[in-house]
């Protein structure tokens, strides 16, 4: 810097005529005026460059008051949200995705051919077991059925005369034998034909609801061709391929909550019906089934998230699950502490919606920041939004938007 007072007082000096200017010293000796006129010459020639000169420094200590006032007034506190460690109930529990199925399905099939005379059920119509749902023609296997019948009831006659021979030694043994083999015969004979009339009548092979129908009256049906698909939705199945680590926590009887996207808001609860005893060594997982009353809004198919409380906790000291920090090191949060922050390790526990077990770390009241962390490093100055004195950053960003106008 400069000093504008130094500078005029050197050039009204004598002393401070340079030697190396021959038109002063000429001045000087020639005209015979004395060093006083050299001086004032050099004053008129050169005070307005270190005049220049001046100012040019003025301007320099201008921008460095200007830095040492940034200096002074510190890092600009970052606007942060907080919120306290407080304690709650939180469960242990393990989530997954399943689709939602049936306990039993049927595909109902033609054991016979022949042509549908009428169709007794339609889609989403509850049967029961046993129930007619479609009648075929039966009129050949009526007569097959009455043939041997027929041929039934003559074997008995001729048996029972052959027996009464036989008792009088009139008739040989093997005669006797062969006549009650050929009567075992045409008895067999006689059931399968009945059977085959009672395949005339479809039925219900389990009770449920008729989920597809795939015959119309007057259609041929062919043997062993699929007319209808019942499901039993009285109750409902989800299966979690569930990781081998997790086989000593889930046991039979444990709660299970469902919910399902087709209805958004409502919890539908269960239980752990059956666990598999063996660990599928491909996938490292073994499968755990559980079951929910249907018959209402949950359908087979459906697609549901499932969680499993194993435990509980009445008194956890908890933060919310947004305070962790991101990175990949041990688990950690920021603490504010006055108006900055520090990064305390911590040893959580259990995980419970948007609610984190803190085990070690912190105690009850503690401040964590729980939106801004991304800005924030260790011993960063913080302003927590909602405090006296906080500042919003859109507000901050519209009273300076004027001046850049």
């Amino acid at each position: 810097m400069v000093d504008v007072e130094a500078v005029i007082y050197l050039a009204s000096t004598p002393a401070y005529i340079p030697l190396g200017f021959s038109k002063m010293r000429h001045l000087t000796r020639t005209k015979g005026r004395g060093p006083i006129r050299a001086a004032l010459v050099l004053q008129a020639g050169l005070l307005p460059c270190l005049l220049a000169l001046a100012a040019c420094g003025g301007g320099g200590s201008g921008e460095a008051k200007a830095k040492a006032g940034e200096e002074k007034k510190g890092p600009e506190a970052v606007p942060v949200e907080v919120a306290q460690a407080s304690r709650r109930a939180i469960a242990a529990s393990y989530t997954g995705t399943a689709p939602l199925e049936a306990r039993a399905e049927s595909q109902v099939i033609a054991k016979t051919s022949g042509v549908a005379l009428s169709v007794l059920a339609e889609e989403g119509q509850t049967v029961r077991a046993g129930q007619t749902l479609v009648r075929l023609d039966a009129a050949r296997a009526e007569l097959q059925a009455a043939q041997t019948a027929a041929m039934m009831r003559k074997l008995e006659s001729n048996y029972a005369r052959s027996r009464q021979l036989a008792d009088q030694k009139l008739i040989s043994a093997n005669d006797n034998d062969q006549l009650r083999y050929d009567l075992e015969n045409a008895r067999a004979a006689n059931k399968l034909a009945n059977l085959e009339l009672s395949y005339a009548n479809v039925k219900a092979p389990i009770s449920g609801v008729i989920a597809q129908r795939s015959i119309k009256a007057g259609n041929f049906v062919q043997i062993n061709t699929p007319i209808f698909r019942i499901v039993d939705t009285s109750r409902l199945e989800a299966v979690l391929n569930v990781p081998e680590r997790e086989l000593a926590t889930l046991k039979p009887g444990l709660p299970v909550q469902l919910r399902v996207d087709a209805v958004p808001g409502k919890i539908f609860s269960g239980t752990v019906a059956r666990i598999a005893p063996v660990v599928d060594s491909g996938s490292g997982t073994f499968r755990v089934i559980s079951t929910f009353e249907g018959g209402g809004m949950l359908q087979p198919g459906m697609f549901g998230r499932l969680q499993i409380d194993y435990d509980n906790r009445a008194d956890a000291l908890v933060v919310p699950r947004a305070a962790l920090l991101d990175d990949e090191g041990d688990p950690a949060v920021f603490v504010v502490r006055k108006n900055t922050v520090a990064r305390v390790p911590v040893k959580v526990g259990y995980m419970d919606g948007g609610w984190v077990e803190i085990r070690e770390g912190l105690k009850l009241g503690d401040r964590v920041v729980i939106a801004g962390k991304t800005a924030l490093r260790d011993g960063s100055v913080v302003q927590v939004l909602g405090e006296p004195g906080a500042k919003a950053p859109v507000a901050a960003a519209t009273k300076s938007s004027p001046k850049q106008q």
